[in-house]
């Protein structure tokens, strides 16, 4: 049975990392001791090490251990026998690039398929669509595939911001963007905003969080689905 949560962010305006999170990341990792976090994204540069030391700072209010992924010789065989996951935000390109050069892309996705619990923030909740076309993120490397895990069936729109009338910013909004995506594509997309996040249990997909998620299809009208409602697409 599948166990996942795809948040828009890891950290609230004002908040410290992952600290609106953590109750539902202690009930998703619960009975788990150990997970792997998967630092590929690196927001800003930052070095894996770093990187990982953010995540296992947050998860030791939990009395959980995270290693990166980064520090095994052999990642695939880290992942097979990992507890659980955790892939953190940053640079989808980056990511999508390293985990399909290190042949890891499919490995993740079937550990997450067996029941293994998996936290995606950002970067890291964009893989978790079905490609990673919907990213906000500049293309800084070329990955040698945008196909993503597919762990659901949509893609995601991360940190998804709303038209602001008062803006006198000329250029194409986020709901523009997706309206072009479609023109050429009939995967859905879900916005998620701030402070939301997608809850997989088995086949249950639900939006969960403080705010509505914007849901757009091919050829109709997006319209808003609130916190806690099941994400069928009818």
């Amino acid at each position: 049975m599948k166990n996942i949560i795809l948040a828009s962010t890891s950290t609230l305006f004002g908040q410290n990392y992952l600290s609106y999170l953590l109750p539902e990341v202690k009930l998703l990792f619960k009975s788990i001791e150990e997970i792997i976090f998967i630092p590929y994204a690196r927001p800003g540069g930052l070095s894996h090490d770093a990187y990982t030391q953010n995540a296992a700072t947050a998860f030791a209010t939990l009395g959980i251990r995270v290693n990166g992924l980064h520090t095994f010789t052999d990642p695939a065989k880290a992942i097979k026998e990992a507890q659980g996951f955790f892939t953190g935000g940053g640079n989808t390109f980056l990511l999508v690039k390293q985990l399909h050069e290190l042949g890891l892309m499919q490995i993740l996705k079937n550990a997450v398929e067996q029941s293994k619990p998996y936290l995606g923030t950002s970067a890291g909740s964009n893989i978790g669509g079905l490609n990673m076309q919907n990213t906000n993120d500049m293309p800084i490397v070329y990955p040698p595939d945008f196909t993503t895990m597919g762990l659901v069936p949509f893609n995601l729109n991360a940190h998804y911001l709303d038209p602001d009338p008062s803006s006198t910013h000329n250029g194409e909004t986020r709901e523009t963007r997706i309206k072009e995506f479609h023109v050429f594509n009939e995967i859905p997309v879900v916005g998620l905003r701030e402070g939301s996040w997608i809850r997989v249990k088995g086949e249950l997909v639900t939006t969960e969080g403080s705010k509505n998620s914007r849901i757009f299809l091919q050829g109709k009208e997006p319209y808003e689905l609130s916190a806690g409602s099941e994400l069928n697409f009818k």
